[in-house]
């Protein structure tokens, strides 16, 4: 294909996928009777209306894992729920998130996708004491209700008709917040009153419908684009990259090479872990352990990878002193990985495969102290 064909095509699939934005569904108005929905649990069960019958209200919240937005609202959804199920309020949070829609980089402040496997692991690891159902595969019952970003709440009432739609409240950060929406719409319906607001803005990251995968086919043949490059690094080098005085940032730092199988096996994982992180005070440096003449081979490897990160080589076929200057403390197995502060201050030395999960669990909250999302921790 030729490049002003590519470009069309790359224009045309744009075009396309920003119609489809203009489609996106509307939220239901109030007095909307409940739509119906049948959807999987984390907890194995299936949930539709009927599941809940017994409850005077039903409160429902569309939220996922990703979103930092929605993440910030966790506790007080969990606290939601115990203070409002002794009065015969059913909370139920539904993933609308189609989780290939997600784009890596969409994901910096999250250990975790919009996966229904993601899900399970989520709602165990945070207690959740809700139903947390999955929509995303299909996005029939997300399309039916309307709603706009993570979280949006909707409540029916007894009849299972909509009274209130929008914010939980309206501030992420708990000491900013002036007006608890959900609770006073709550409260109201509960003493037999109309809510005094029965809509708001909401605010968070958008709804993933499925059709946003053509962007991100876009963004996926950009990354492939990237130009791929490996750099000879000596003892001082490497000395510099572990001290890591001036980055001002969180940097990894893998060792790993060709003929080593767990390295090869877990490589494509550090690719998107730099794709994931990489908008943020974040910096991935893979060392292949080989000796110099290997450059050919180790840069066709990462070329086939696209692993347009920072990487370097051993300098020298003097392997120890390479490996006495990155890391004393280091044994000599592969892959050898370690995580480095902006301080300098070394947060993991691993070897062997890594867990990503509990990497990504180290490094969001690393990450967060040198910029924290919304300027101060209010979770």
């Amino acid at each position: 294909m030729s490049r002003p064909t590519r470009i069309l095509s790359i224009s045309l699939l744009v075009f396309a996928a920003l119609a489809a934005r203009a489609d996106d569904p509307k939220p239901i108005a109030i007095g909307t009777p409940m739509p119906h929905f049948d959807l999987p649990g984390v907890d194995g069960k299936t949930y539709t209306p009927a599941s809940f019958a017994d409850a005077k209200i039903l409160c429902l919240i569309f939220t996922c894992n990703h979103c930092p937005t929605a993440q910030r609202y966790e506790k007080r959804l969990k606290q939601l729920t115990a203070d409002y199920a002794p009065k015969g309020v059913a909370v139920v949070a539904i993933n609308p998130n189609n989780a290939t829609a997600v784009r890596l980089d969409e994901m910096a402040y999250t250990d975790l996708g919009d996966s229904f496997e993601e899900m399970k692991v989520r709602a165990e690891h945070k207690g959740f004491n809700f139903p947390y159902l999955d929509d995303g595969p299909t996005q029939a019952v997300s399309r039916a209700f309307g709603p706009i970003a993570t979280p949006h709440v909707f409540i029916f009432d007894a009849e299972r008709k909509l009274r209130f739609q929008g914010r939980i409240d309206d501030a992420e950060l708990p000491q900013y917040i002036k007006h608890n929406d959900t609770r006073d719409a709550l409260d109201a319906l509960l003493a037999g009153k109309s809510p005094a607001v029965e809509t708001t803005r909401v605010f968070g990251c958008s709804v993933k419908w499925l059709d946003k995968t053509d962007y991100n086919k876009v963004w996926a043949a950009q990354v492939a684009a990237e130009p791929v490059t490996v750099a000879m690094a000596d003892a001082p080098t490497l000395t510099a990259l572990r001290d890591n005085k001036d980055s001002g940032k969180i940097r990894l730092i893998n060792v790993w090479a060709t003929w080593c199988g767990p390295c090869v096996t877990e490589f494509p994982e550090l690719v998107d872990t730099n794709l994931r992180f990489r908008g943020r005070d974040f910096e991935l440096v893979t060392v292949a352990a080989e000796y110099p003449n290997m450059e050919a081979k180790v840069l066709k490897f990462l070329q086939e990878r696209h692993a347009s990160m920072r990487n370097v080589m051993f300098a020298s076929t003097d392997k120890y002193a390479l490996m006495e200057a990155l890391d004393p403390e280091w044994g000599g197995a592969l892959p050898h990985t370690i995580v480095v502060d902006e301080k300098g201050e070394i947060l993991l030395r691993k070897s062997g495969p890594l867990d990503f999960l509990e990497l990504r669990r180290l490094i969001v909250p690393a990450l967060d102290k040198i910029t924290p999302w919304g300027g101060l921790d209010g979770n």
